[in-house]
């Protein structure tokens, strides 16, 4: 991977970015895309909506969404100690012991999680799942005046950011999901934009809010109105111990992206994606899914008359957790496929479904 684009994915990562509190990273976005893009525009959601050949009759919309969970100061006691709700879906057991940052109006405020020590719970308690409620954060404050002299009410927070490159060209950090489908949708633009003039018109979109109810999704689509839409968000990686693969299918990291296949899906279009894979030898991966999906694919499908949608996918290890865990290669890969796609298209596509005896 080039340095640019690979200093551009860091930086997405150490950027916060919870569901609703998105200015920071969307910044980043419109940063790096000046460059190459034809018109770069922010809805009054927070939507980041990059476009290249917009006056094209074939509008092609890919989203990949910047936010991620986190948390929400909902209290501060007498002690100072803070006690937050939940931004997206959240294991408690991953919140136990981690380093988290309060994102306030002053800046980055340093703080843990944590519970009382495993030497003072009772017996009644070690066998109970904590709760939220019972996890408290700690910036070490003398008391609460000291600690709403830098903390207010409704401050979002994140576990700490950060970007670790593992064995095998794999890396984790908070944020991967979906970090990584947002850098995908950036990345496959810029390189269509490389490869030659498109006959069509690609917008490649940094929607917010996808972990509270895939609400950026929705707002932007029914704006560009788009013929074709791909989500690219993560998927559950299946290579460890512990997930049933005859109910998730195998999905492996480093084994390309993943296409899905299913009703939440247009065929031609998934066709599409498949025929260019191929021709251009890019790796890939199937997967099934007989219901709508939870991403930004659900809702770009019925958005107005109805999109084209596909989904690709980032097989991700450990998701919702402050080690989430992807190769570098299956991103790369997905941004090349992306980018075949668009350069694919003649412009005179129907991605009507077809009407088969």
């Amino acid at each position: 991977m080039e340095s640019a684009p690979l200093d551009f994915l860091k930086q997405l990562l150490h950027t916060p970015s919870p569901s609703g509190y998105e200015e920071r990273i969307q910044s980043v976005v419109r940063d790096y895309v000046g460059s190459f893009a034809d018109k770069v525009t922010t809805d009054l959601h927070g939507n980041v909506i990059v476009g290249c050949n917009i006056d094209a009759p074939l509008r092609v919309m890919f989203a990949g969404h910047c936010d991620q969970i986190g948390m929400l100061v909902s209290y501060i006691d007498g002690d100072g100690y803070i006690y937050a709700q939940t931004i997206g879906g959240w294991d408690p057991q991953q919140l136990i012991g981690q380093r988290m940052t309060i994102w306030a109006d002053s800046g980055a405020v340093a703080a843990v999680i944590a519970r009382k020590p495993i030497h003072l719970l009772t017996d009644e308690e070690r066998k109970q799942v904590v709760k939220t409620k019972d996890l408290w954060l700690d910036i070490g404050a003398k008391d609460k005046d000291e600690a709403q002299s830098v903390v207010r009410v409704g401050d979002p927070i994140t576990l700490q950011l950060g970007f670790q490159e593992m064995r095998n060209d794999l890396a984790n950090a908070p944020g991967m999901d979906d970090k990584t489908g947002l850098w995908v949708v950036i990345e496959g633009l810029r390189r269509a934009q490389q490869q030659k003039k498109l006959n069509c018109a690609a917008f490649a979109v940094s929607t917010v809010q996808e972990e509270i109810g895939l609400r950026g999704a929705r707002t932007s689509a029914y704006g560009i109105d788009p013929h074709v839409g791909i989500a690219v968000d993560v998927t559950h990686a299946t290579d460890c111990p512990t997930i049933d693969k005859r109910e998730q299918g195998e999905v492996r990291i480093g084994n390309g992206p993943v296409v899905y296949r299913g009703p939440n899906m247009n065929h031609a279009v998934v066709d599409q994606l498949i025929r260019v894979a191929e021709k251009n030898e890019r790796p890939y991966q199937l997967s099934a899914i007989g219901r709508a999906t939870s991403n930004d694919a659900n809702t770009i499908q019925v958005s107005r008359q109805g999109v084209a949608t596909a989904v690709v996918a980032i097989p991700n290890r450990y998701m919702h957790s402050a080690v989430e865990t992807i190769s570098l290669n299956d991103i790369d890969q997905a941004a090349n496929l992306l980018a075949d796609f668009l350069v694919s298209l003649t412009g005179d596509e129907d991605f009507t479904p077809s009407m088969k005896a």
